[in-house]
């Protein structure tokens, strides 16, 4: 275990003028604390801290926060406070300790949950501090080089967390060689077969191969030497265990297939010498063609610079190079610990905030930002795992802007990566100045233009489209909003009437105290409840008016005044107000929340609406002159037309016997491909579901699509909603759609 001595002297070397009484404070503090703690390999549990403290050195990072590594687990572990760390080392690394501490006492379902919420907090913690990323990373390194003394299930869910979250995290910070330790080691635990067959072979490759590397090394720098660059420093390495099985994975490849298993470093003085070396290489060795990346000129979010080439090489070696800069290398090394404003001789020693040219960062806020906005915490973390797990394409605004995206992005991602509200406005695209389809991937160097209309909403299909995080979250609001508004404008009509008939005057100042009473965080969500049908118009009147006494009129029935019975011809069976009698005599009982209607005679007439209505929809029916009655679902756009009749309006519901053995209409739409055999796989696929066609219509809509309007006989809306699921499902179905008019 380290000593304090030895942990201040590391300091020392990279900052002589280290605050020792602060080191020693934190280390006597956290000993205290930690008092006879140990950890599950039986060690003092003070050595976790002070090896997180020594790996920050290494980073050469300030004392305040290697301070706050050797605290990082007080408040969680131990009887500490965040009041007595403010009191002792100040508000600063106070609130540092506690962006560290995890989440203990929360009401969640699920170890997913909680690990979001966790992610979350951090995340949050990192946007006002990155040293608590650093201090965070350094925490999870060293618990991974300690694992193998926790339970084999323990270790295999940290290991994924760890590939998951924080491997890909310091990948996006820029802090390269802390990412490929995270994943080697990750990797040992989740595939522990692959991982020892990868390292054997490693080692038998490096051992037939014994001095190549070397050779290489000698070899390059004499041809780098020869032609001027002096102080030219060449680093030859083999690539980690996971970074060949990765490549092995994604290309289909055997290991012997592999050849660029070693990857040379050439650092130079500055960025012309990089463009001189890269010459110098070129014309004395063959390059593989497609290979060549230049990051100087365009580099990565994370703020990674270097030029990447693949040359044939000493031997007839296929090798990898990548030239930059000493402090182009220290930022692939270091990452954003590499921008502190003390390197530099900037500010003093305890000011650790990054510079404001830091992409990386700049990313992380952005990042944070948007995926705070989250509806739950199993959503942030999807997104949040969206947003670290992607390799890059670079594209372009018809202004010039750079947009760094994810691969496999299309122009939907590239909107919303440029403005939410661009991206929901979408409605096409035109990429390098040809209109193309949005599901079009997007390669390096694209211009996107996007088309955008002020009435669109993004279609709920998107989703499965897209690939961004920011993209997947602002599609799913836009969504829940629409659909929000759909129901609420229907609940404010509904809600007026009903208050209308009460003697009473709604509004949505007057619903604001009853919320509580209706399990309701907002006005509109209450509104758009009744909308749905999940919540009563009379439960939110009684909310609203406590003291309210629901009132009926008595109807006498008579031979021409009661209730009446009505029943189509399909055998479902309406309870309307109305005149009549069923066929014994009996006066019908009112169904819930009827109105009385006077002056029809007899039993009115029933008709469906001509997309049809099916047991499980919300229905109305609507007094049409010379028609009876037409039955209508909730979300028919027709209804709009009589938002100003009122009287027209008849409350009516299901009421279906269990038995009934009769089907009903609905009408969908589906697009599918233009090919032989399109129609006969959604055909069966119906016929499977044991779902009748009663019409079928066809129309093209464009060179591979065509649209295809079926009229169903379907049970009730459950073996509808299920049959639309299983069309989907079909390799040459893009879209299914229920139609309401």
């Amino acid at each position: 275990m380290m000593r304090q001595y030895e942990l201040v002297e590391r300091v020392q070397k990279y900052k002589p003028d280290v605050n020792e009484a602060l080191l020693n404070k934190a280390y006597v503090y956290a000993m205290q604390k930690h008092g006879q703690q140990k950890r599950a390999s039986g060690d003092p549990y003070i050595s976790h801290p002070l090896e997180v403290a020594a790996i920050l050195t290494e980073m050469r990072l300030d004392e305040s926060t290697i301070a706050v590594a050797l605290l990082h687990d007080t408040i969680e572990d131990t009887t500490a406070t965040r009041q007595e760390i403010d009191d002792l080392f100040g508000e600063d690394i106070g609130a540092l300790v506690e962006g560290l501490t995890k989440i203990k006492k929360l009401d969640l379902v699920t170890k997913k949950a909680k690990q979001a919420e966790n992610l979350r907090k951090l995340l949050l913690a990192i946007s006002d501090d990155v040293r608590v990323l650093l201090v965070k990373l350094a925490d999870r390194l060293h618990n991974m080089r300690t694992l193998d003394h926790m339970s084999a299930e323990k270790r295999a869910r940290i290991s994924e967390e760890t590939m998951d979250i924080y491997a890909p995290l310091a990948g996006r910070m820029g802090m390269q060689d802390m990412r490929e330790e995270l994943e080697n080691l990750s990797f040992r635990h989740i595939n522990p077969e692959a991982f020892e067959t990868v390292t054997r072979r490693l080692e038998e490759l490096s051992q037939r191969n014994e001095g190549l590397i070397k050779k290489i090394e000698d070899e390059l720098r004499e041809l780098l030497q020869a032609e001027g660059l002096k102080g030219a420093q060449v680093k030859g390495r083999q690539k980690k265990p996971y970074s060949v099985f990765r490549k092995m994975q994604s290309k289909s490849l055997s290991f012997e297939q592999l050849s660029d298993v070693w990857g040379f470093r050439l650092i130079v003085d500055d960025i012309p010498s990089c463009y001189r070396a890269l010459g110098i290489v070129h014309t004395r060795w063959r390059v593989v063609p497609g290979r060549f990346k230049d990051y100087i000129s365009t580099p990565k979010q994370n703020d990674y610079q270097s030029i990447h080439t693949t040359i044939v090489g000493p031997s007839r070696q296929r090798i990898e190079l990548q030239i930059r800069t000493r402090r182009m290398n220290d930022i692939a090394e270091y990452g954003i610990a590499a921008h502190s404003l003390y390197k530099d001789g900037e500010g003093n020693a305890t000011d650790t905030a990054l510079s404001p040219t830091s992409n990386a960062y700049s990313w992380l806020r952005r990042t944070i930002e948007s995926l705070a906005e989250g509806d739950n915490p199993e959503e942030f973390l999807e997104h949040t795992k969206l947003e670290l797990f992607q390799d890059q394409v670079f594209c372009f605004t018809p202004k010039g802007q750079l947009i760094a995206l994810p691969r496999g992005a299309t122009p939907i991602d590239f909107a919303y990566a440029v403005h939410t509200n661009i991206g929901d406005t979408c409605v096409g695209a035109k990429i390098n100045g040809r209109i193309m389809p949005l599901v079009t991937r997007l390669n390096n160097g694209d211009e996107v233009e996007i088309i955008r209309s002020g009435i669109q909403v993004p279609p709920p299909a998107w989703e499965e489209i897209v690939v961004t995080g920011k993209a997947r979250s602002a599609i799913r609001r836009a969504t829940r909003a629409a659909i929000r508004k759909q129901y609420a404008g229907l609940g404010y009509r509904i809600l007026e009437r009903t208050f209308e008939r009460a003697g009473k005057a709604f509004s949505r100042e007057a619903l604001k105290p009853a919320l509580h009473r209706l399990g309701q965080k907002e006005v509109e969500d209450a509104i758009a409840s009744v909308g749905r049908g999940e919540l009563s118009s009379l439960d939110v009147l009684r909310a609203v008016f406590p003291d309210h006494q629901d009132e009926r009129v008595t109807v006498k029935p008579s031979a021409d005044d009661g209730w009446f019975n009505m029943r189509s011809a399909a055998g479902m069976v309406f309870k309307l107000p109305g005149l009549g009698k069923d066929q014994n005599g009996a006066v019908l009982s009112e169904g819930p929340e009827a109105l009385p209607i006077r002056g029809l005679s007899g039993n009115a007439e029933v008709h469906f609406s001509p997309a049809g209505a099916i047991p499980g929809d919300r229905i109305v029916g609507i007094m049409e002159k010379d028609k009876g009655i037409t039955i209508y679902p909730i979300q028919s756009p027709i209804l709009q037309k009589f938002d100003d009749e009122p009287e027209r309006w008849i409350d009516v519901r299901w009421d279906l016997d269990e038995a009934n053995s009769s089907r009903f209409m609905a009408r969908i739409a589906v697009s599918a491909l233009n090919e032989p055999g399109t129609l006969a796989e959604v055909a069966q696929a119906i016929a499977t579901s044991d779902v009748n066609i009663r019409s079928l219509s066809m129309g093209r809509v464009a060179a591979d699509f065509s649209e295809l309007q079926f009229d169903l006989e379907v049970w009730d809306l459950r073996q509808l909603n299920h049959l639309i699921t299983q069309l989907k499902e079909l390799p040459s179905v893009s879209m299914v759609k229920r139609l309401f008019e």
